[in-house]
């Protein structure tokens, strides 16, 4: 008896359809990318655009060396300055622990632990993916990529070391508040003045611990492997602030990272004679 052969039928674009991501085996064969109607890309357009300005801005102020201490301003890129080389500050962190350092910025010395506790941000990483690899662009549009292998292999794995560069974050934001206690102080010592600059650092510090205490890591350290809420009263009003800044974590993600640009390029301005600091008091 004859046997009747069902051949499969041919994708609508003609089998040229790549085989993987959503046009793999077994997914609807739509033919259109995506269904969206409106203006998806402007999001990761934007924070592409807005990435790439403030590591093209970070990196030469890294890089520069010079021009971030104005008594009694210190600029967050280079504190603490960790360096030989760095300048004299008679109010600001200036412990040179690593010596010269082959002659580098001080700034290059710190950053790297902000800058990695940034990098590895959870919302930090969906803005760079989106705007930078396009994985995915936008919710409800295809990646253009064939496979996903999320972060389970070098370099993204990586990533999970979050949670130590929060460690780190710590005590780096507790130095940036030690300088702006610093900053009411003025040259003869005398506490209780301030200035523009004192209001930029402060404005400046508020944000990031904000940014900083509403990290996913911080809400598991304070509120993580606990089975009965009820019985860590405590931890569990901690988890609850530190929930409801987190809800607000993108927010602040963008507010500290653009104060902390603000705050060092107001410090070079004074630094570089711009202009005087407008003192308030």
């Amino acid at each position: 008896m004859a046997t009747e052969t069902t051949e499969a039928p041919e994708a609508p674009d003609g089998g040229r359809r790549a085989r993987g991501g959503i046009h793999s085996a077994g997914r609807a064969a739509i033919t259109a990318p995506h269904l969206r109607t409106d203006r998806w890309w402007v999001p990761p357009l934007v924070t592409a655009l807005g990435l790439t300005a403030f590591i093209a801005y970070s990196t030469w102020r890294a890089f520069a060396g010079s021009d971030y201490y104005a008594e009694p301003y210190v600029s967050p890129f280079y504190s603490p300055c960790l360096g030989a080389n760095c300048v004299d500050m008679p109010l600001g962190a200036r412990w040179p622990l690593f010596g010269d350092w082959w002659g580098l910025s001080p700034a290059l010395l710190v950053l790297i632990f902000p800058l990695g506790f940034r990098l590895t941000c959870y919302y930090y990483r969906k803005a760079y993916y989106r705007g930078f690899w396009a994985a995915p662009p936008a919710c409800a549009v295809a990646e253009p990529h064939a496979k996903y292998t999320g972060e389970t292999r070098l370099p993204l794995i990586l990533q999970n070391i979050h949670r130590y560069f929060f460690y780190f974050a710590i005590p780096v934001a507790g130095i940036l508040t030690y300088d702006v206690v610093l900053a009411f102080r003025d040259r003869n010592g005398h506490w209780g003045h301030a200035g523009l600059g004192t209001l930029i650092l402060l404005i400046n510090i508020v944000l990031i611990w904000a940014y900083t205490v509403s990290c996913h890591s911080c809400r598991h350290i304070v509120g993580g492997r606990l089975r009965h809420f009820s019985r860590h009263p405590v931890r569990y009003r901690l988890w609850g602030w530190v929930s409801r800044l987190n809800a607000r974590h993108a927010l602040l993600a963008w507010s500290s990272l653009i104060s902390v640009a603000v705050a060092d390029f107001y410090v070079y301005l004074v630094a570089i004679g711009a202009f005087h600091d407008p003192r308030f008091f």
